[in-house]
Formats: C-alpha cells, structure tokens, sequence
C-alpha cells in the first residue's frame, strides 16, 4: 500500500479512535462537540464495520458468500445479553433474581445454559468461543460435503431463518420476540452514565482497528494468496495440492467470530438484542454494506458498513416509506453499474490516472521539408526535336564488335 493510503487510513483511525470522544468532551457550545446521542449512534455503525470486516473476508477473499452472518452476530450479542441481564439481579422490576421475562413466563429457576454467564470472564471466552465452534460444525458438514457457490448460500441463509424461528420461541428462555433488554451495568459500570457509553465507543473502535489489522494480516499471509486463488479457481487449487475446504473453513470461522465480537458490542450500547437481527433480512442487509463499500478490500466493508447505515439513519428519519426502496435501489446500481463498490470503482480511477501521470512523454516528431513543386514540361519544338533524334539512332545499323557472331550450327540426327 502506498504511503499516502497509510497516512490517509491512519488519520481516519485517529478521528475515530481519539477524535470523537474528546468531541464528545468539548462543551455543547463548541462548534467541534459530539453529542451523546451521536457517539453512540456511531458507535453502533462501528459493531457494523466489524461484522463487514468478517464478511468481507469470507466473501471478498475467499469468494464465499455466506447469507447467514447474523446468526454468528446474534450469538455473540444474545451472550453478551445474558450476562447483563443477570447483572441486574434485584434491581429488576420484579426484584426477582430471576430476569425479568422469566419471571412473566413463570419460570421458577434459572435455566441451566444461564448459570455460567455469572462469569464475566466466561462471557468474554464465549462472545467469541460460541460463534466460532457453531461455524466449525457448521462449515466442517458444508465445506467437506464440497458444497460451494449458490448452493452454500441458500444453505446459509437456510440457517438464519431456523436460529430466528428458534429464537423467537418462548420455550428457549431466550425472551422469545422481545429478546434481552433493559440493561443496567456494562461489567458493575451503570451504562446511563455518559462516560460509560464514551468507553464502549472506544473499546468498539480500538476492536475495529484491531479487527481491520487481523484480517490485512491474513490477506497479506500465505495463507491469504491462497484464498484468492480458491477464489478465482477453486479447482485449480484443488490440482496443485491443496485442501481449499480447509482454508474455506479457518476464514469462516474467523469471520464468524469477529461477527460474535461485533455483536456483544452492539447489545450493551443498543441496551437491547432480539431474534430480528438474526433473521434473513439483516444478513442480506450485512452483504449489501460489503458489496456498497468495495468487496475484497477491506477498507470498503468499513466504508460501506457505517455509510449505509448512516443513509439508513437519515432516511428512516426523514423518509421512513422509502428506505427499503433505497436499499434495493443501491443494491441493484451497485451491481449494475459499480460491481467493484464505491472502494473499488475510486481504486481503478486512481490507477488509471496514475498509470496516465507515469507513462513516457511521446517522442518530439521531426518536420520534413516540403516536397519540391513537380518540373513545368518542356517547350513542343524541343519535345520533336528530342523525338527525331531518338528515331535517327534506331534507324542506325548497329556497329561491329571485334568478336564475330557464332553462326548456329545444326547437327544431323544420329543413325
């Protein structure tokens, strides 16, 4: 990458990182504050971009185009959930030990897959741990089955709608179509504090930095040489050695546990997770970001993660009736007319431009002169009398050489 791409992604990682919370700081009157509501909401976006980051290196890299990411995303949110809402306890509305909707559904003791999530430690093993080991189950059966293309994406997207029936279900204890909400603390910190909401947005951003330095890592590895060609020709690969459902299956899994670590952000600054953002319809949404922003760069899943969602805020805002149309809208025009994303389609113009600023200058062309006019014909006399001695010579016998002819001679044929 070149120096001024570096300098450019580090100034954005410092606004982001250092820029916004010490906005944030500023008094209200400052022309450079950053309200509460704003840094949360951008802190939000950031759990997006992490999750894009995952999805563009499944995708984006490896060609892999999964349509169940929210799965992986709700699983690390639900964890992060449970522990929340076990960190309530008494403070409850029905001062129950018990989370406030078990206690509506009369549930007398607490279910046993809860009594862990006690742990803060645990919870931390297990945004991460929980949607990793379900990617591994699940991509070992697909990817070993050789299923691949369109197939492994109706399977995927078969999985987000069974986790969203299954979660919607009151039977799991899960808290059925509202899910988990009403979060007090964030780890014995009240999370209404300002200060606390300022503290995810920087955990979130620095995990994002974090996120974005691992997955550049993998690309730039053997490894992610690798991915690319099974993403160009997986049969080729297949021929010069190696196992292509084994890498498959490591970036799936990475990118299902980033989709965990973005979840288990979102839910204590959103103070709220339910089965709607397993379903189908977010994970499509999750592919569009990718596909907006740039697939196969990384710095587009980042870019179109939290400009989509940006758009999305204003436009449900403003013009609630038309979001949806907009979405399929940026869909089709990404596809139609900017395949490469909004990253991609700037990286091809700056190529060409510079590819324009490096080439030789033409070589300086030398005037020649102008050709002389063509001769005026001669004078009639002087054309006759040019013809007559020209008829004078030909009439002329032609004079002897001191060699005589060789007369022919012929032979009379052999008896």
């Amino acid at each position: 990458m070149l120096k001024v791409d570096r300098l450019g992604l580090l100034i954005v990682a410092l606004v982001l990182v250092v820029g916004l919370p010490l906005g944030n700081l500023l008094p209200p009157g400052s022309p450079l504050h950053v309200s509460n509501f704003t840094l949360n909401l951008f802190g939000k976006f950031l759990t997006y971009a992490i999750l894009a980051l995952g999805l563009d290196l499944l995708w984006g890299y490896a060609g892999v185009l999964s349509l169940g990411h929210g799965v992986f995303f709700g699983l690390g949110a639900y964890a992060m959930g449970m522990h929340l809402m076990l960190e309530i306890g008494a403070k409850s509305v029905y001062q129950s030990a018990l989370p406030d909707f078990m206690v509506w559904n009369q549930v007398k003791t607490l279910p046993f897959f809860w009594r862990p999530f006690y742990s803060a430690s645990f919870t931390l093993i297990a945004i991460v741990l929980v949607p990793a080991l379900f990617a591994l189950v699940f991509g070992f059966l697909a990817f070993r089955s050789r299923i691949r293309g369109v197939y492994l994406s109706i399977i995927t997207q078969a999985l987000a709608l069974s986790a969203w029936l299954v979660f919607n279900r009151n039977e799991m204890n899960l808290g059925g179509t509202n899910g988990l909400a009403d979060f007090k603390t964030f780890f014995g910190v009240p999370l209404n504090r300002p200060s606390t909401q300022r503290l995810l947005y920087v955990i979130t951003a620095v995990t994002l930095v974090g996120a974005w330095a691992l997955c550049r890592w993998i690309t730039r590895s053997r490894a992610g040489k690798v991915l690319v060609a099974i993403r160009d020709s997986e049969t080729r690969v297949l021929f010069s050695g190696y196992s292509p459902a084994d890498y498959k299956l490591f970036v799936f899994v990475v990118s299902a546990a980033l989709a965990g670590v973005a979840g288990a952000l979102y839910a204590p600054q959103v103070g709220i997770i339910t089965p709607a953002k397993i379903g189908v319809l977010p994970s499509i949404e999750m592919v569009v970001w990718v596909a907006a922003g740039g697939r196969g760069t990384l710095i587009g899943a980042v870019v179109g993660a939290i400009g989509v969602n940006w758009i999305q805020s204003w436009l449900t805002t403003s013009y609630p009736d038309v979001w949806l149309l907009f979405l399929g809208a940026l869909f089709m025009g990404v596809v139609l007319f900017f395949p490469d994303g909004v990253v991609g389609a700037l990286q091809h113009a700056l190529a060409r431009l510079r590819r324009r600023r490096e080439s030789p200058s033409p070589a300086p062309t030398i005037e020649r002169a102008p050709a002389p006019p063509p001769l005026a014909p001669p004078p009639p006399l002087l054309t006759a009398a040019i013809q007559s001695i020209g008829e004078a010579d030909v009439s002329r016998p032609a004079p002897r050489t001191g060699h005589p002819r060789a007369e022919a001679t012929s032979r009379a044929p052999l008896q």
